[in-house]
């Protein structure tokens, strides 16, 4: 029988086998086309396989979160991380924006930038990639970069496994995965997920997961493919409270988080998200065409601050038209690829309500109206608003890689998309920030705007020997407003970003690194802000500036021993931008964007011997930020928080045991400070720890 095996198969082993072999890895993000990561103009990280079984990956967040200029941090220890790739993503209110995510190519970001990492098993992840900064002609609306996981291939040849894991704080853990041959031509895999956790060391913190994917996969008689998933996801989410100043004091001295003063102390996002995608490729001379299509329906009840979201009407649809075309330019292999995009996001009968069950407490001061202190659950009150909308997108994309020299190539890339809003709803109320109640809303109303966005990228690689690579990359991106955004701020413009970066990458036999120097401007940038009455909205700020270092680097001693690590220095500034504070506009010209470390760094070492035994230590610090706009208090950050696997493996026997900040450090992952002077923190997990045995048979 002839094997042929599809791209993101393809993929997952290069990656792996270069990672055990030469410290290389392979990415598809940026180009579309299986490249080496020193043959890339502008940063890629690639998180293999290896890495993802000792850590014990459950999340995302905890996938990538020691890239150097990336920030992810999860408020509720579960797959809800706040995601932030050189300082885009950090207007987010909650969810991942301005960085587009990507499944075996299938994008899981909605048209307006807006992604659930809900849909995600990550036990069926053999990689992730993170692209840096804009121009990349697969990021759709996208500023930040992209993130794309390649899974278990159906084509790929793989042992049936079961995986089951148990820790503290009521953890549980069960993984099935099953692969079998149809036919000599029909492949077919399945994958089921069960997840729970209580966090029981604070209030409102429980979740469950439940996950099953099949794949099914046929070869045809001229050797091209066809590839489909069918997933489906439950997620129940409870989301806690934020801390006052005085209460973070009191979880730095407990490590628990009990009876806050959080006025919504019953938030939650309980999703339910099925999702289909079909690949196909197939090579005709010099050209590879490779459709794909894709379609999801997704409801949830998301009770949040001031109102309890409940939206089960939710379809995308979309498709990616690719085409490569391989030929000879300058004398020359060379690589054309081209496609267009297609995807609508269509919400029908979308309801907002207010909450039932709360405490009234009279204010203490004129006119003493009284306020909402405290929810008592989150069943559902009076409907406050409903509201239907359609998002649609479509655009174009082209690039082009040649070598006009030896050891000289260069890559030109451009997209451009129409992005368009059509929303109407009928607000009847609203929760005012100011008066801390319910008032009336502003009725119905009707958004009807369109953005045109623009992308675009020139890159420059050569090669000073066979293991190092210098790169310069300068690149372009638009970013629009979300749906929720411009229910805010009807007026918000798009933002534009232009990122200049210079590099150097060496992939040798005993060690990898990677240096980036970069300069992003971004002018009209959307920030999130409070008005004249307290309320949070969303304003362009007007120019920033970021300027950063990267690097990271891996060291094999020798098969058994190796090392690692990863810093970031981020200089990010305002250049102007007036910032509303009790009606009047004040100057933030020059001031630090919040929420960023100057300096953030990792370090890991990693153990396998040729007895089974295997152990890895990783160890990751955040520096001092400032907590607000006008740079008028900093978070100390926190230094050294550590996490320790030690295992053993025997034949298809393999058990671990992962603990995570094994030095029990009490720390926030999020400090912020509002331009009233209010404090709020969110506490990260203390220690916690999961034994895992898995059987491959």
């Amino acid at each position: 029988m002839k094997i042929k095996y599809s791209l993101a198969a393809l993929l997952a082993i290069s990656s792996i086998h270069a990672q055990e072999v030469s410290l290389d890895s392979i990415s598809v993000t940026a180009t579309k086309v299986s490249t080496a990561t020193k043959d890339i103009s502008q940063s890629i990280a690639v998180v293999d396989e290896k890495t993802i079984e000792d850590n014990n990956i459950l999340n995302i967040q905890e996938a990538i979160e020691n890239i150097p200029g990336v920030s992810a941090e999860s408020s509720t220890n579960s797959p809800s991380p706040r995601l932030i790739i050189r300082g885009a993503g950090l207007k987010a209110r909650y969810g991942v924006r301005e960085i587009m995510v990507m499944k075996d190519g299938v994008p899981l970001t909605d048209p307006d930038s807006f992604t659930r990492f809900d849909f995600i098993d990550m036990q069926d992840v053999l990689s992730v990639e993170v692209q840096k900064g804009p121009g990349s002609i697969n990021a759709v609306n996208a500023t930040g970069g992209v993130i794309q996981l390649v899974t278990k291939s159906v084509f790929q040849e793989d042992k049936n496994r079961i995986k089951i894991g148990i820790g503290d704080d009521g953890q549980k853990n069960i993984n099935l995965k099953v692969r079998g041959e149809l036919s000599e031509n029909d492949f077919i895999s399945a994958t089921i997920s069960r997840r729970e956790i209580e966090n029981s060391w604070r209030d409102n913190n429980e979740f469950d997961s439940t996950q099953a994917t099949i794949k099914y996969g046929h070869i045809f008689q001229d050797d091209s493919i066809i590839e489909s998933e069918f997933s489906y996801t439950e997620s129940n989410m409870n989301i806690p409270g934020s801390m006052t100043a005085e209460e973070f004091e009191l979880f730095k001295s407990t490590g628990t988080q009990h009876d806050t003063s959080y006025q919504w102390q019953h938030s939650a996002r309980d999703s339910k998200i099925f999702s289909i995608n079909t690949k196909y490729e197939k090579e005709v001379g010099n050209l590879v065409y490779k459709p794909r299509v894709y379609f999801n329906a997704w409801e949830h009840f998301h009770p949040v601050s001031g109102i309890i979201n409940e939206s089960n009407n939710n379809k995308v649809y979309g498709t990616d038209l690719e085409l490569n075309y391989n030929h000879n330019l300058f004398g020359e292999s060379a690589v054309l690829v081209a496609g267009v995009t297609l995807k609508a996001d269509i919400t029908k009968d979308a309801k907002k309500y207010e909450y039932a069950d709360y405490t009234v407490l009279p204010s203490s001061s004129w006119p003493f109206t009284p306020y909402i202190s405290e929810t008592l659950s989150n069943n559902k009150g009076d409907l406050a608003s409903t509201e239907d909308s359609t998002t649609t997108l479509y655009g174009a994309y082209i690039m082009e890689t040649f070598s006009p020299i030896n050891d000289l190539t260069f890559d030109i890339s451009s997209r451009v998309d129409k992005l368009s809003f059509d929303i109407s709803g009928n607000q009847i109320t609203d929760y005012s920030y100011s008066a801390k109640n319910y008032v009336t809303g502003i009725g119905l109303y009707n958004i009807d705007k369109s953005y045109t966005l623009f992308s675009a990228k020139l890159g420059a690689v050569y090669k000073i020997s066979d293991s190092t690579n210098v790169y310069v990359s300068v690149a372009t991106a638009n970013q629009a407003p979300t749906t929720s955004e411009l229910s805010d701020n009807t007026s918000l413009d798009k933002s534009t970003s232009v990122n200049y970066e210079i590099g150097l990458k060496t992939r040798a036999e005993s060690i990898s690194y990677d240096l980036a120097l970069y300069e992003n401007i971004a002018d009209d940038e959307i920030i999130q802000i409070l008005d004249a009455n307290g309320n949070s909205i969303y304003d362009n700020a007007g120019k920033t500036k970021k300027r950063g270092l990267e690097f990271n680097a891996v060291y094999a001693l020798n098969k058994q021993v190796g090392f690692g690590g990863a810093y970031a220095y981020s200089d990010f500034k305002f250049v102007t931008f007036n910032e509303s504070v009790a009606g009047s506009l004040v100057s933030r010209d020059g001031n630090y964007l919040p929420y960023i470390p100057k300096n953030q760094y990792s370090l890991f070492a990693t153990l396998n011997l040729p007895n089974g035994f295997k152990s890895r230590v990783t160890t990751k610090t955040w520096g001092s930020y400032y907590m607000d706009n006008a740079n008028t208090q900093k978070y100390e950050g926190y230094k050294f928080v550590t996490d320790l696997m030690l295992g053993y493996e025997h034949k298809a026997h393999n058990i671990q045991l992962n603990i995570r900040n094994i030095t029990n450090e009490y720390y926030a992952m999020e400090a912020l400070r509002d331009v009233y002077g209010n404090e709020s923190y969110k506490a990260a997990a203390p220690i916690s720890g999961m034994l895992t045995y898995s059987y491959k048979f």
